[in-house]
């Protein structure tokens, strides 16, 4: 009796602490972000009635067959029951993985609008490096030979390169609101990951290899870029902001910062 009690407030206490979302995820600020969370919220009540059902059904079998002191009996149980059940969760959660595929796949396997703000990121322990195209739209030569980061070139401009001469490099991220970034990821040394919460997005960064990777930010503030892959012992230094500004406060920004 008193175990199927435990069962039961425990699983209240549980349901409850989901459903109250006392601690939750920040809000998103992305059309994808929304996206996101309407999907998880869908998944976590579909996930979380069925928890509640087998939690009260454990209570009860627990409370009706507990030790009466008389012989155990055996049941051989219902095939064709068990048969149902394990076709129904598999249909069910087969469904939810197929309703957020869509999800996923706009951000990984859709282009990127033609007209998206391209910026570059270079990751090395333990810090991150953007970098704008100047006001000519093209981004410098670069080359592994001029990486010298005691004198602030992180991602190796070639200076003899026109181009590069108005490129800006920026230990944090800065972007439009509303206006699509193409962001190309790369990694100097080992693997990271640039993850930022309220987007709800996260995408590794491999050494040798230049990733695509857009979205869209909606909301002007500043928020947290983490790599969330384990880098080294430094790994918990490595933080950088993405600044959501408004279009003006942005060309004006980047205007300024190629001057410099």
């Amino acid at each position: 009796m008193i175990l199927a009690v435990i069962l039961w407030v425990l699983t209240g206490a549980i349901v409850y602490g989901f459903a109250g979302k006392f601690w939750w995820f920040p809000p998103p600020i992305s059309q994808h972000g929304v996206a996101y969370d309407e999907q998880f919220s869908v998944t976590l009540i579909v996930t979380g009635i069925i928890f509640a059902i087998a939690q009260a059904a454990l209570g009860y079998v627990v409370f009706k067959f507990k030790d009466d002191g008389k012989r155990a009996s055996y049941s051989h149980g219902n095939d064709k029951l068990e048969a149902i059940w394990t076709s129904a969760t598999a249909v069910l959660f087969v469904g939810l993985v197929l309703m957020g595929t869509s999800i996923w796949a706009s951000v990984h396997f859709a282009e990127a609008p033609a007209d998206a703000l391209q910026i570059e990121v270079t990751a090395k322990q333990f810090a991150w490096s953007f970098r704008y195209a100047g006001a000519d739209g093209k981004f410098g030569k670069t080359d592994i030979k001029f990486i010298n980061d005691a004198n602030g070139n992180p991602v190796g401009l070639d200076e003899k390169d026109p181009d590069a001469k108005d490129d800006v490099v920026t230990p944090n991220i800065r972007v439009p609101a509303g206006k699509p970034v193409l962001l190309t990821l790369k990694a100097r040394d080992v693997i990271h990951n640039f993850f930022v919460r309220e987007l709800r997005l996260k995408q590794d960064l491999v050494p040798g290899m230049a990733i695509p990777f857009h979205f869209t930010a909606d909301k002007i503030g500043i928020y947290e870029v983490a790599c969330s892959e384990l880098c080294g012992l430094g790994h918990h230094q490595m933080r950088a902001t993405l600044q959501v500004m408004s279009p003006e406060n942005f060309e004006k920004w980047k205007f300024e910062a190629a001057q410099k």
